[in-house]
């Protein structure tokens, strides 16, 4: 009797399907955008406060809003609850989108980038609790390194040229969804203040209701945009932070088409539209005003001699890429999978390493973290900064190692010589394909006869021009 053939071996990373591929170029498209302007965001803010005197604290300090409504904020704040709220928003839309019409929808694939995501949070948050633990520190701000920014890690891929293949940069941006529904766990959790119950039961109410209109299919962004703001003023009030009420949002929109009538879900649909608006102002703006430290005297220096500074930039140069890549190569290992055959382990190494750029919300724990003590606040937030531009430098050096190997990767994927609009390599298998080539070249031939007759040298074998 004949064995059965053994089962294929699942390729980690692998080439995407065509709808993730093009879903996951739009999505890097405004990203990678969004985060050329964080770059001049933390840029300027650096430069103001440190060249400026005082005007950068009193600006970022002035407040406005309703305070009969609880909401009498300085722009800092409104940045940080406000702005942030969008950028979680989108993060909800992604990872919902993730978890009905991604990667994550299959158990088996989605066990590789949780694994490295949790892995890679894990470990920067050890790393952190044991450097306090050796030198006395506070371990209060564990949660800091375990962030990833991914438009902080594409405007960084962005200036250094790099032409990363779709799986590598597919496999970036679910480390950070996941990334960003673990930190908004963590955010709900250790960082709620007392609670409000009134104005969290009101908030509750008011997301029952959105969720409602929508499966409703009430349509209209004048319904939905004042009880977004609603909703988002109760949750601020009742002491959890506010963001979570724009990735509670986020989670509830439909993400996957219901019939081929649909050419995008709801969800994708109002994601297209927010994302200009998260990564092009909202997540610059926070930047702005929460990246100004003053790097004057001896600040750079207290980096690497305070436990709580030295945790943080540990965390985000070791303790990211230690953990993502043991992380993948333990998911790997364990469930029988294989690098793709284009890539090397390295590779994956790099990627993990870029993923130590920890910025936004880093920033974000930061201030939340150590809100009793505004200095050391500072303090965590320039070892943010220099924990982000070291993990930048290093990745970025690894990668343009192998940018020759990645760029002939890319050509590859992107190469449409049939002029179809579908990659040829997503074509290949189609027998129309090969038709459509076997014409054009056909046609080349023509020309190419027709080019040798008008100049009369055509060669007297009859092969082609001389």
């Amino acid at each position: 009797m004949t064995a059965p053939a053994p089962h294929p071996r699942r390729k980690v990373l692998g080439r995407l399907s065509l709808p993730e591929r093009n879903f996951v170029a739009e999505a890097l498209r405004a990203e990678t955008v969004g985060g050329v302007l964080l770059l001049i965001a933390a840029v300027t803010a650096l430069i103001w406060a440190n060249t400026a005197g005082g005007s950068y604290e009193s600006v970022r300090g002035f407040h406005l809003g309703p305070g009969s409504l609880g909401l009498d904020l300085s722009l800092q704040h409104w940045a940080a609850d406000g702005l942030l709220a969008v950028f979680f928003f989108v993060a909800g839309i992604e990872l919902k989108r993730e978890l009905v019409a991604g990667d994550l929808r299959d158990p088996k694939a989605a066990a590789l980038p949780v694994v490295a995501a949790l892995c890679g949070m894990a470990v920067p948050a050890l790393v952190y609790l044991l450097t306090n633990l050796v030198g006395g520190g506070s371990t209060d701000g564990w949660a800091v390194p375990t962030a990833t920014d991914i438009a902080f890690a594409l405007a960084v891929l962005a200036v250094i040229g790099t032409s990363l293949p779709s799986a590598l940069r597919a496999f970036l941006l679910t480390l950070a969804v996941v990334d960003d529904l673990f930190a908004i766990l963590i955010i709900a959790v250790f960082f709620t203040s007392d609670l409000n119950f009134a104005a969290l039961g009101g908030a509750v109410i008011g997301l029952a209701v959105f969720w409602l209109l929508l499966k409703k299919r009430v349509r209209g962004w004048y319904i939905y945009l004042p009880l977004a703001l609603a909703i988002w003023g109760l949750m601020y009030n009742s002491g959890v932070h506010a963001t979570i009420a724009g990735v509670a949002m986020g989670l509830m929109l439909r993400c996957h088409k219901e019939d081929d009538s649909e050419r995008h879900s709801p969800g994708e649909h109002i994601e297209h539209l927010v994302r200009p608006l998260s990564a092009g102002l909202a997540v610059p703006l926070f930047a702005l005003f929460s990246a100004g430290v003053s790097i004057s005297g001896g600040a750079l220096g207290d980096v690497f001699t305070k436990p709580e500074t030295l945790g943080v930039v540990l965390g985000l140069v070791i303790g990211k890429a230690v953990g993502i890549f043991g992380g993948t190569w333990l998911a790997a290992r364990f469930t029988k999978a294989e690098l793709n055959d284009d890539l090397a382990w390295p590779d994956v190494f790099a990627v993990a390493s870029l993923a130590g750029i920890g910025f936004t919300v880093s920033l974000l724990i930061g201030e939340l973290a150590f809100t009793e003590d505004p200095l050391l606040t500072d303090e965590v937030k320039a070892a943010v900064l220099v924990g982000s531009l070291i993990a930048a430098v290093f990745a970025g050096t690894l990668l343009k190692v192998r940018n020759a190997k990645y760029r002939k990767l890319w050509e590859d994927e992107e190469r449409d010589d049939d002029l179809s609009g579908v990659p040829d390599i997503y074509e290949m298998d189609d027998p129309g394909y090969h038709l459509r080539m076997a014409a054009i070249y056909e046609k080349k031939a023509a020309e190419h006869r027709r080019l040798a007759e008008v100049s009369g040298g055509e060669r007297e074998d009859g092969n082609g021009p001389a």
